[in-house]
């Protein structure tokens, strides 16, 4: 029978949640599979596996549990295997990696900051930190908004104004959050986002994320940032 797989975590984690409600409806009851030095949190898998809310929610609470006494390996919902033998199998040939990891991830938690531009503040800024767009703007708008060819080099000026300044902008929140952590990961971009970035830090200096965020808005506020956290550590696992 298929099994539905949660993380990974070492064989001695002191508090790994069997029994816990996982996926499914009714929900399948979460159970450890061990081998050698690692053990995989699976439950029986559903016969469809959808990203619906309460699967969802389970899944992560799972981790969560596990995560609170001890470092676990997450695997991003949707993780089946076609049956135990299987996944012991997986167990055995990545022993050493899964170990290595887990050694790597104790007392560790994740944290993502997603970066976007305040539209308005931004189009200030630019124009604050370029005499030549200002003077260009006044121009145009003692010109009556200025003709056609005048609006579109406008347009087009303080398009590429705010293009570099999303480039500064991801660097600046680079730099400005890596010294709170202990590994940096950048993930998937989308329209809209100037970064989208995965932090590794001691669950102990949580805090100091949370306030390094913080000094960020109030130092720079065009700029928007989303923090989420903390996360079990999915950007830091293969």
């Amino acid at each position: 029978m298929s099994v539905y797989v949660y993380g990974i975590a070492d064989s001695a984690h002191p508090s790994l949640p069997e029994r816990t409600d996982g996926i499914g409806d009714p929900p399948r009851p979460v159970r450890v599979v061990r081998h050698g030095r690692i053990a995989a949190l699976i439950s029986d898998a559903p016969d469809e596996v959808r990203p619906k809310r309460r699967d969802l929610l389970a899944h992560q609470n799972v981790l969560r549990v596990a995560g609170e006494t001890g470092a676990v390996l997450p695997l991003r919902f949707g993780g089946v295997s076609p049956d135990e033998e299987t996944l012991t199998s997986v167990l055995a040939d990545r022993e050493e990696y899964y170990v290595e990891r887990l050694g790597t991830l104790q007392g560790k938690v994740e944290y993502n900051v997603k970066v976007t531009h305040d539209e308005e503040a931004v189009l200030h800024r630019v124009l604050a930190d370029d005499p030549g767009l200002r003077a260009m703007a006044e121009t145009n708008r003692g010109a009556g908004g200025g003709s056609h060819s005048q609006k579109l080099q406008l347009g087009e000026a303080i398009a590429a104004a705010v293009q570099r300044r999303e480039t500064d902008d991801a660097d600046l929140v680079r730099s400005a959050l890596e010294g709170a952590c202990e590994e940096m990961n950048a993930g998937p971009q989308s329209l809209g986002w100037l970064a989208n970035l995965s932090f590794l830090v001691e669950r102990d200096r949580s805090a100091a994320v949370v306030e390094a965020v913080d000094a960020l808005r109030v130092a720079h506020p065009h700029l928007v940032l989303t923090l989420t956290g903390p996360l079990p550590p999915y950007s830091f696992v293969e």
